[in-house]
C-alpha cells in the first residue's frame, strides 16, 4: 500500500489509524458533486493533517477522492497528495498548505 510522499517508508505497508475509509466522502454528499475536492491517499498522515487544516480554515463542504486505485489519478496526484482542487476553475493547491493558504485559495474563488 502506498504512502504519502515525504512519509517515512513511502511505498511500504502501514499508516495512520485516523484515515477515512476508502471511498468515503469526508464532507458533502455523493448526490451532488462538491465544488472542492481533496485528493488523498490511504494511510497518509499528511492527508490527515490536511483534513485538520481544512477544518481549521472552516472550508466549505468538499469531497475526498482517493488516488490509490485509479491509474489516472495516481499519475496526476500520486506524488503530490494531498491536493485541494476547485472543480469549477481547475485551480489546485498542493501540500504543504496551512489554514491561511486555504482561506486565501477559497477567497479567490468565492
Amino acid at each position: 500500500m502506498a504512502r504519502c510522499p515525504g512519509e517515512k517508508g513511502w511505498g511500504g505497508q502501514g499508516g495512520s489509524l485516523g484515515s477515512p475509509a476508502k471511498g468515503a466522502i469526508a464532507y458533502g454528499s455523493a448526490a451532488m458533486p462538491m465544488r472542492f475536492v481533496l485528493f488523498q491517499r490511504d494511510y497518509c498522515h499528511l492527508c490527515d493533517q490536511a483534513l485538520a487544516v481544512m477544518a481549521e480554515a472552516r472550508a466549505p463542504d468538499f469531497d475526498s477522492l482517493w488516488v490509490d486505485d485509479d491509474a489516472a489519478l495516481e499519475v496526476r496526484y500520486g506524488t503530490r497528495v494531498p491536493v485541494l482542487r476547485d472543480s469549477q476553475d481547475g485551480r489546485e493547491i498542493d501540500w504543504p498548505f496551512d489554514a491561511a493558504a486555504v482561506r486565501q485559495f477559497l477567497a479567490e474563488t468565492l
